[in-house]
């Protein structure tokens, strides 16, 4: 088929219009401005119209398009005209992902890394929401046996059709599609669950530990998970633990939770491959980029980049840096903070208050939209007891990490750890 994506220039999309294009589909796709990302798909074969034009559709059998796109978009309106079929990309999941062997991994935190950890051992294709450095790549064709990370902020997870179904955790999030009902939110992670022929769960997260008559295969990490301790190898982060009566596995990365996503990986797994081969694929995988991606490290100075914007999050993130710190002897962590929408924010506010203990300097950006309308927060007065320090943005250059406000120099940073987290532009400002 001739399929056109709207907005190909995600993440999540651009995954998708790779997928298909490796299917055998012929792929086309627009965007409102370039990026590396476009230029990495164009040099890929596929053609992108840049902004959005009604001359870009022209005889496809099928567009799809992003979360972000209107109806009111103009190839939308041009495809109607053509009576060519149009489908968000949550309508499109079945006819990209309906006659593969689908493992998909759902959960509030770690489904990234988890999926791409899973990649990594199944050797299989993949679909991630963020960069795997195994591929250096969101996607990955190499068979019908597919690692996909599903997204439960739409519901879309339950257009994913699992043959297993692994759930990270279940917290509350993204509420407002749910109508902010609770009952209707889980039950979409249930229903999920339901859909697969096999489970695997964190069996200690609060809602999955209620699912008792569900079968599944069950990770309580307090007391399957042991032994877990944490090295550097040429700098680079790695986490020993041994898993129930599996033995012990290594993988790249720092922290309990990242135990937990490698441990979930290789639950599933076990029912493709054997032991010997997941842990020789594990050592294949070398992390995702923005999720504990070092991205600056001379003698004094490194700088990590880190996609945490939900509290849980940023509080694994600075556990790990700790960890970090004390193995790599440096003596002042500094957390630059980028909060990424006004929503998310206000909604988690009283748990941001609290999930940057442990660093010794708080550095706090604007707040990244994402589209949002401007709401009033006091951070001064809601951060105070961190002694924040408020500016515009960061320049990155090599040796060094500089805070601009009012474009002047507030400070200069050559020693110790930077840390940033967010999710918007954060990533960029960080990078040399």
């Amino acid at each position: 088929m001739k399929v056109h994506f709207i907005g190909i220039g995600g993440i999540g999309l651009s995954a998708l219009a790779r997928f298909l294009k490796y299917d055998g589909h012929s792929v086309t796709g627009s965007d409102i401005k370039e990026s590396p990302l476009i230029q990495e798909l164009r040099g890929e074969g596929i053609e992108i119209t840049i902004p959005h034009s009604a001359s870009a559709i022209n005889s496809q059998d099928m567009v799809i398009y992003s979360a972000a796109v209107k109806q009111c978009n103009v190839e939308i309106i041009e495809a109607a005209r053509h009576n060519i079929q149009s489908k968000s990309r949550k309508e499109a999941l079945p006819f990209i992902l309906g006659n593969k062997k689908n493992y998909c991994v759902a959960g509030a935190h770690g489904k990234s890394t988890t999926t791409a950890i899973l990649a990594s051992i199944l050797q299989s294709s993949a679909l991630i929401g963020a960069i795997s450095k195994e591929f250096d790549s969101n996607f990955r064709y190499q068979n019908d046996l597919v690692a996909f990370e599903a997204d439960e902020s739409d519901a879309s997870f339950l257009l994913s059709n699992p043959y297993c179904a692994i759930v990270t955790n279940a917290e509350p999030e993204h509420m407002e599609y749910y109508n902010h009902d609770l009952k209707r939110f889980y039950g979409a992670y249930e229903q999920f669950l339901k859909m697969a022929k096999v489970r695997v769960i964190n069996a200690e997260d609060e809602f999955l530990n209620t699912l008792e008559d569900l079968e599944a295969i069950r990770l309580y990490p307090t007391t399957d998970i042991k032994d877990i301790s944490f090295t550097l190898k040429n700098g680079e982060p790695y986490t020993t633990f041994d898993l129930k009566d599996l033995g012990t596995f290594e993988v790249w990365g720092f922290g309990h939770h990242i135990a937990l996503d490698a441990s979930l990986a290789i639950l599933a797994a076990l029912n493709e491959i054997g032991l010997d081969e997941i842990k020789e694929n594990l050592t294949k995988y070398k992390g995702i980029k923005k999720r504990f991606d070092i991205v600056q490290k001379t003698n004094g100075l490194v700088v990590i980049d880190d996609y945490a914007h939900h509290p849980t999050e940023i509080k694994a993130t600075i556990k790990s840096v700790s960890l970090y710190s004390n193995l790599k002897d440096m003596n002042n962590t500094v957390v630059i903070w980028q909060p990424h929408k006004y929503s998310r924010t206000i909604d988690n506010l009283a748990e941001f208050k609290e999930c940057f203990k442990g660093c010794d300097e708080l550095i706090i950006l604007p707040v990244y939209s994402a589209g949002e309308e401007l709401i009033e927060i006091d951070f001064a007065k809601e951060f105070e007891k961190y002694n924040p320090v408020f500016a515009q943005k960061i320049i990155s250059k090599k040796g060094m990490v500089q805070i601009i406000k009012d474009d002047k120099i507030l400070k200069t940073y050559q020693h110790g750890l930077i840390v940033g987290v967010g999710a918007g532009d954060i990533t960029y400002q960080l990078r040399p």
